[in-house]
C-alpha cells in the first residue's frame, strides 16, 4: 500500500463497528506488527444549559482537509516507527453514541503506535477544516467548540 497517496478520510454518516472490526481483522496477517494504537471518538449526549444534545452533523473544506491529513500521516510515518495508518472521521449526521472518528496506528512497538495516535487525533482537532453543528432535542443546534 502506497502511503505517499493522498486518501480519503472521510465516510457519511457514523463509522460502523463493522467497519472499525474489519479493520483490526484486516492487520492479523501482518506479522511485522507487535502493537495497535485505537482512538474512537463518539458522540457525547452533552447538556448544554436546559438542551441536550442529540447528535452532531459534521461538514468540512474536504480539499483542504484531505490534503492537511496527507500531511500530519507523513509527519507522522518519519517521526515514529509506524507499519500503516488508517483515519476516518465522519461527515453529515451523527447521533449521539455513535462513532464519528476512528484513528487506528501499527508499528513494531507499542509506544510509537499509540504516541502516533495520540497526536494524529490532537492533530485533527487542532488543524482540519471539520466542524460539527450540535443539535438539541427541540431541533435547535449551535456550533461545537473543540476542547
Amino acid at each position: 500500500m502506497d502511503r505517499h497517496i493522498v486518501k480519503n478520510i472521510f465516510t457519511e454518516g457514523a463509522i460502523p463497528a463493522s467497519f472499525i472490526g474489519e479493520s483490526i481483522r484486516k492487520h492479523s496477517t501482518r506479522k511485522n506488527i507487535g502493537a495497535h494504537g485505537i482512538f474512537l471518538g463518539q458522540v457525547r449526549s452533552d447538556a448544554v444549559g436546559q438542551k441536550t444534545v442529540t447528535g452532531i452533523e459534521y461538514t468540512a473544506y474536504e480539499e483542504l482537509a484531505l490534503n492537511t491529513i496527507h500531511v500530519i500521516r507523513e509527519d507522522l510515518f518519519k517521526k515514529y516507527d509506524l507499519i500503516c495508518m488508517h483515519v476516518c472521521h465522519s461527515l453529515g449526521y451523527v447521533a449521539a453514541g455513535e462513532i464519528c472518528l476512528f484513528v487506528f496506528t501499527s508499528s513494531k512497538h507499542r509506544a510509537p503506535a499509540i504516541a502516533a495516535c495520540n497526536e494524529m487525533v490532537e492533530r485533527i482537532k487542532k488543524e482540519l477544516p471539520v466542524w460539527g453543528k450540535e443539535w438539541f432535542g427541540d431541533e435547535t443546534h449551535q456550533w461545537k467548540q473543540n476542547q
